[in-house]
């Protein structure tokens, strides 16, 4: 459904339009609002794409309007930035976000649109340098700036802070800028969030920065920075999220953040920093977030940690950490937890979660953990990721890790486990959720950031431009080894991604047919154990499988040919069994298959391995007995044949040895003699 140009030019007395979020198709020519001098907002766009607003049609029009607010977000504009804004002096907001205008930003927008408060061009494909946006002179009513997701570059002008220096929200991530950050960004008295995230800035922070009076968010992910960012140069007392991840800090966690004493995020992955985890970050009670994975981080885990009670999110991975892992039970709303790739040691702790937590996903991989997997894990019934491979741990895998019946990846491979595999195993989700079961995608954290806008028309502004008060929460990534690889999930995708790997352990026994129930699991390792028997015919119910690992076993019998009706089988390997028969036909996702995915099997047979098989087609009569010896297999044994010729062969030998006895007395003496000697040496 279309925005009918004619029925807007007819209502002359129109102030305010609200047509944004809709299905709107078509195109719609902005010149039908030429003619109304009473307009002060419009707002237009669509959620389908298939909406264009026409701005330049026809060429050189004047409009008589003098607009408020302006959004045109998500509205198919091309070209340059629509030509009647010139005409615009009374703007407050604009919005022209998610839209493919070209060409380098105009210096014309914030000159002539001195009341311009609002200013968002988010997404836009834009290019060029910020000075070329920024006035000449200061201008000090825009408050919110956002250029993010475009295709700037250069180095931030050294004035940059005077050219706006009431600026609250300032947003230039995603874009191609690099060099030092110039210190009059501190000059903006004001700032409250400054997203610089994703480009290639360099150098340290400038201490004036690190002593903004109201900064409450600040971004500086996935750039270059180095240097010590906790130096007592430090003092963000309004700070409520810190984003380090991806750089080149260095130093340590310095009591300085304890200035910080409203932070509720701290992410300072991947970079190299060093030294401990202090036990006063059990003082800092307002985190939500605590990641601190892929440093160099050494020591024990505080126990102090379990002191944060709404910490939501904790990342202490793959860093040198070392020692028994602590009691975490106080951690009721802990949604995800990341230890993987340290050095912990000792046995899971009983009392190591709460049993009544909102735990989503837990990852303990690659450390020293030794023992069995502890009864308290059972009680964690919201869990959907469960990683345990690469320990030490050992005994059965035990029944009650089948009660996390919403489990959608599990690892438990490269340990020493043994035994059976459940045949519970089959009870679990694994990838089997509903729409409305998915928990992976992004949150939202609430933090009471935000500021008093005034309204300007009908509290519009308020509503579409108010300064957030809510970031997104860290979105959860984990690791999983699928189809020869490890790959990485990360956000929504966690709640369609399932698999179970058992790879690399003892266990024994064979594999049960109730596995042949997960039918929407999408990677299935148990290679290296040492299973036997045959191939569940059951696994061609494995509908959504797209991983089969079965090699380096003790499996025997054929290959279930339904398993050539598994339409996304991508992997698959039996390799290094004692598999035999006939390989499954080269049709569907077997034809990808090559001779490597069945060799050391050396009872297959089928083109596929060059090795003829051994068939016959029954005939209507008795063939005679020449015919089925022949048909007969090197290995099969009459039984009634074998025990005859034994014992006719050994009666044979007995009158033999008796008859040689009786016809010469010399050697029958000489039995008597060294039978006489035997019983007396006893």
């Amino acid at each position: 459904m279309g925005v009918s140009s004619p029925l807007l030019s007819n209502l002359k007395s129109l102030e305010y339009i609200d047509l944004i979020y809709n299905q709107f198709e078509g195109s719609f020519s902005f010149s039908s609002f030429a003619n109304h001098s009473k307009l002060q907002v419009v707002i237009l766009g669509s959620e389908t794409n298939k909406f264009e607003v026409e701005t330049e049609y026809p060429v050189g029009w004047v409009p008589l309007f003098q607009l408020k607010a302006l959004v045109l977000s998500n509205s198919r504009l091309t070209g340059e930035l629509p030509n009647f804004l010139r005409y615009q002096f009374k703007l407050m907001g604009v919005d022209l976000s998610h839209n493919k205008l070209a060409g380098i930003f105009p210096n014309w927008l914030l000159e002539n649109m001195r009341r311009l408060e609002f200013l968002v061009l988010r997404n836009t494909s834009l290019k060029g340098q910020l000075g070329q946006l920024l006035p000449l002179r200061p201008n000090t009513h825009i408050s919110m700036l956002d250029v993010s997701h475009n295709q700037l570059n250069g180095q931030l002008q050294e004035n940059v802070g005077h050219l706006i220096p009431n600026i609250i929200y300032l947003n230039l991530s995603n874009n191609g800028f690099e060099g030092i950050l110039p210190s009059s960004l501190a000059k903006m008295s004001f700032l409250g969030m400054l997203d610089l995230s994703t480009n290639n800035f360099s150098g340290e922070v400038p201490k004036e920065l690190l002593a903004a009076k109201y900064l409450e968010i600040l971004r500086l992910s996935n750039n270059k920075f180095h240097g010590e960012m906790f130096s007592r140069d430090f003092n963000l007392t309004s700070l409520a999220c810190l984003y380090l991840d991806n750089n080149q800090f260095t130093g340590t966690l310095s009591n300085v953040v304890c200035r910080s004493s409203k932070l509720e995020v701290l992410d300072a992955s991947n970079n190299y920093m060093s030294g401990e985890i202090p036990s006063w970050i059990g003082n800092m009670t307002r985190l939500c977030e605590l990641i601190l994975g892929s440093n160099s981080f050494h020591g024990k885990l505080p126990p102090e940690i379990s002191q944060l009670q709404r910490l939501k999110f904790l990342d202490a991975s793959q860093n040198s950490l070392s020692g028994s892992l602590p009691s975490l039970e106080c951690l009721h709303s802990l949604r995800h937890l990341h230890l993987g790739g340290n050095l912990f040691a000792g046995s899971i702790p009983r009392d190591f979660l709460n049993s009544s937590s909102e735990l989503l996903t837990l990852d303990m991989r690659d450390n020293r953990l030794l023992g069995s997997i502890p009864t308290s894990i059972s009680g964690l019934l919201k869990l959907r990721i469960l990683l345990l491979g690469g320990n030490l741990l050992s005994g059965f895998i035990p029944n009650h890790i089948c009660h996390l019946t919403q489990i959608g990846l599990m690892d438990l491979s490269n340990n020493s486990f043994s035994g059976p595999i459940l045949k519970s195993l089959g009870d679990i989700k694994f990838g089997e959720m509903k729409k409305e079961e998915a928990v992976f995608g992004r949150q939202t954290l609430y933090f009471g950031y935000g500021r008093n806008i005034r309204n300007v028309y009908a509290g519009f502004l308020v509503k579409h431009w108010g300064c957030p008060n809510m970031v997104p929460e860290e979105k959860d990534e984990v690791e999983f080894v699928t189809k020869n690889g490890r790959y990485s999930y990360r956000g929504g995708i966690l709640d369609f991604m399932s698999g179970l790997d058992l790879s690399c352990n003892n266990l024994t026994g064979e594999i049960p047919r109730e596995l042949g129930m997960l039918s929407s699991i999408h990677a299935l390792n148990l290679s290296h154990n040492q299973l036997k028997g045959p191939i569940p015919k059951s696994f061609s119910n494995l509908s959504q499988i797209e991983s089969l690992d079965l090699s380096y076993n003790k499996l025997s019998g054929e290959i279930p040919p339904e398993l050539v009706e598994l339409n996304f089988l991508a992997v698959f390997s039996v390799a290094h069994n004692n598999l035999s028969g006939r390989v499954p036909d080269m049709k569907a996702q077997f034809g990808t298959f090559d001779e490597r995915n069945y060799e050391d099997n050396p009872s297959l047979c089928g083109p596929l391995l060059k090795r003829k098989c051994n068939t016959s087609i029954e005939p209507s009569y008795s063939p005679p007995e020449s015919s089925r010896e022949s048909n007969a297999k090197w290995y099969d044994i009459d039984h009634i044949v074998f025990f005859t010729s034994f014992t006719t062969s050994y009666i044979m030998i007995l009158l033999g040895f008796a008859t040689i006895l009786y016809v010469n007395p010399y050697w029958c003496q000489r039995w008597f003699y060294f039978i006489e000697e035997c019983m007396y040496s006893f």
